[in-house]
């Protein structure tokens, strides 16, 4: 009975640690983005998610461990094994290959693009976010190159190498031209990710 109670205690606080981080993420995300990165302390933080300051530090460090734990939750919401499973499944397809990579930064995007906004903004004064910034584009960077290097010669349009096509590929699929389509163009997702798939066919295949 005793260890049975034990087994429950452990559980309840499991629970209730991943509530408590939880609370503190949701806070954090609506802080930064409705006040700025660098005006919100982790008080702020805290008093918003109903916990002490000292118990953010303990789980984060400080501010900047807390906007990388943001980080990594975008990553994980843009659901990468999805990509994975949806580049397998299109091997010998390129047409495919790329509409899964729109899929992703659709994704991506649409559930977390409020978070790379604020920290790249971030990243202007505290050069470990900006860091983290430019490793997140890094690592698009290096999946596309990695599929695209895969691909038969003469897949890419004649006079087009790899490099390029990554290139190309971030400067049409980034969070600014999804923001100009969605917010100020009023376009749907589904519409953005179609139109970067056509586009990206057109200027990459040939």
């Amino acid at each position: 009975m005793n260890q049975e109670r034990r087994r429950y205690d452990s559980l309840r606080r499991t629970a209730q640690a991943q509530e408590t981080g939880a609370a503190i993420s949701r806070a954090a995300r609506e802080l930064f983005v409705a006040h700025g990165w660098a005006a919100t302390t982790v008080r702020d933080v805290a008093r918003a998610a109903g916990v002490s300051a000292p118990t953010v530090y303990a789980a984060y460090g400080n501010k900047t461990g807390l906007t990388r734990a943001l980080i990594d939750a975008a990553d994980l919401s843009a659901d990468v094994p999805a990509l994975i499973a949806e580049l397998d499944s299109a091997a010998g397809d390129p047409a495919r290959q790329l509409a899964a990579f729109t899929a992703y930064d659709r994704r991506l995007f649409e559930r977390a693009g409020d978070v790379i906004a604020l920290v790249r903004e971030a990243g202007r004064t505290e050069p470990e976010l900006a860091a983290a910034y430019l490793e997140g584009r890094s690592r698009g960077d290096r999946s596309r190159r990695e599929i695209f290097e895969s691909w038969p010669h003469g897949t890419l349009r004649p006079g087009l190498d790899v490099a390029t096509a990554v290139d190309l590929c971030a400067a049409l699929c980034n969070i600014d031209t999804y923001a100009t389509l969605t917010v100020e163009r009023g376009w749907s997702p589904d519409r953005v990710q179609q139109w970067w798939t056509e586009a990206l066919t057109r200027e990459l295949l040939a």
